[in-house]
């Protein structure tokens, strides 16, 4: 910690506490504006007379607006929330869990964002805007991203604010998707990302599941073979990490699968691909989408997930993960990695 910081918490032990709280307020204002106090107070736990205390005081420093339809960040609010991003990791120890991670997960860079994703969605946006700036600035050197589907996959979509648009940049579908709610599917994603980049987008519509006799024939087509040669010249992959269990009953696994996947000790999913607590390849969905070797040999990967019960998934996958693969994840997620023994409270 440095040091004119550690004096001040000497000097003041309700500092960190304190300013994370807030911070966490404002945070969970901005990501839900216009909202009331009701729905802060819903969503952190915390007692409504608590959350009017702290939203007046936010008010008084010109950091929120109220208003009918709820409350806002103002300009500052948002400048002051920038501002204190970093200052609030150190407060939390993300820097040491960054560093931990990375040493236990064989990989060259971790970004730990504070809190739990599974308690707040505020911190599933904080991830997707930290992960959106990292990958604004991967896109200079890119020109084909493909991308996968999920709800933080969403969060980095909705965050992505570059300001310089690039039409040679073309976002693809990594995976189909028909059958998952459209929101999270990659087609949908890939659409958001080409939208707000200025760049293109290639989508693939197919089922999840195909035959071995469908998927022979499917993958003869020229639309597809065309969709495997952009895969194989793919300069980024940006992905979710999914609990295997979770991945069966939402793409409808068959009873056939669902018995595969359980008995071969599946624990993370990542691109159709099933993996092992060990990071071995236990299962895999016959269907067309970007393979796990064009996801190992493109230049750049960026991998987003969070939230404790997503602990056991993401160790999983990145057994099998390539080492110059970005992890952007939160708190609660990376100190479950480190410590499994740690109880939920204690987060």
């Amino acid at each position: 910690m440095d040091p004119v910081l550690q004096a001040q918490v000497h000097l003041l032990p309700e500092l960190p506490s304190l300013l994370k709280k807030r911070y966490s307020i404002l945070e969970l204002i901005q990501t839900e504006q216009p909202v009331g106090r009701r729905t802060i107070s819903e969503m952190t736990g915390a007692a409504e007379r608590e959350i009017r205390k702290e939203t007046d005081l936010l008010r008084d420093q010109a950091l929120i607006e109220m208003s009918k339809s709820g409350m806002s960040l103002t300009i500052l609010g948002d400048d002051v929330l920038d501002q204190l991003r970093e200052l609030v990791k150190e407060l939390a120890g993300t820097a040491e869990l960054e560093t931990g991670l990375q040493a236990k997960l064989g990989i060259k860079q971790a970004v730990v964002l504070p809190g739990d994703s599974d308690r707040l969605s505020s911190v599933k946006a904080s991830i997707g805007r930290q992960a959106a700036r990292i990958a604004e600035e991967m896109f200079e050197n890119c020109r084909t991203i493909a991308v996968t589907g999920g709800s933080t996959m969403a969060a980095v979509a909705a965050e992505i604010r570059t300001a310089r648009k690039n039409p040679a940049m073309q976002f693809i579908a990594a995976r189909g998707g028909l059958g998952e709610e459209m929101l999270h599917q990659a087609n949908t994603i890939a659409s958001s990302f080409a939208e707000k980049t200025g760049g293109a987008v290639r989508t693939l519509y197919l089922p999840e599941h195909l035959s071995a006799e469908a998927l022979e024939m499917m993958m003869r087509e020229p639309v597809i073979k065309e969709m495997m040669e952009l895969y194989d010249r793919t300069d980024l992959v940006i992905h979710g990490i999914g609990d295997a269990e979770e991945m069966a009953i939402r793409r409808r696994s068959s009873v056939n699968e669902v018995e595969k996947i359980k008995t071969g000790g599946a624990v993370s999913e990542a691109f159709g691909y099933y993996f092992d607590k060990n990071g071995k390849i236990v299962y895999r969905i016959p269907t067309a989408g970007i393979q796990l070797e064009q996801v190992q040999k493109a230049p750049g990967i960026m991998a987003v997930a969070g939230g404790r019960t997503k602990a056991r998934a993401i160790e999983s996958y990145f057994q099998a993960a390539p080492e110059r693969t970005i992890l952007i994840t939160d708190e609660a997620a990376a100190r479950a990695i480190l410590n499994p023994t740690t109880k939920l409270e204690e987060l």
